[in-house]
């Protein structure tokens, strides 16, 4: 008669350890809402140009999420959650870096048009604006 081996049990509990492993490691990996906003918004912040027209916001989003990133990946509640808070602040801080830059674009660019605007207001010997 077949009776049962114990190498079948050992092979289960490999198989059950490496599933237990690998579902750890998923759950490890998985980033908080908050923290994949957070990246987002950082990176439509250097796409935007933050680091030239708003350096310190971009700067202060960035180790915040370096730091939200950190703490995402610890053991303890308490350090996820000052991750999520930190995800957060990283968020709004490139979120305002990514508003300021294009406000400074935005006004870059009007006054680019004033001045060619008064350009050809010269050229053509018309009053300039504000002119009586």
């Amino acid at each position: 008669m077949n009776e049962p081996s114990f190498a079948h049990f050992r092979r289960r509990l490999y198989a059950l350890a490496i599933a237990s492993g690998l579902a750890v490691t998923a759950q490890a990996q998985v980033a908080s809402p908050d923290l994949l906003r957070a990246q987002a918004a950082v990176q439509k912040a250097q796409e935007a140009d933050a680091d030239h027209y708003a350096p310190d916001l971009l700067d202060s989003a960035q180790r915040a999420l370096i730091q939200a990133q950190a703490g995402a990946l610890s053991r303890s509640r308490s350090e996820r959650r000052e991750a999520d808070v930190l995800a957060r602040q990283a968020a709004a801080d490139a979120d305002l870096a990514r508003v300021r830059s294009d406000r400074a674009q935005a006004d870059a660019a009007l006054q680019q048009r004033r001045d060619e605007i008064a350009g050809l207001r010269q050229t053509l010997g018309l009053p300039q604006e504000g002119t009586p």
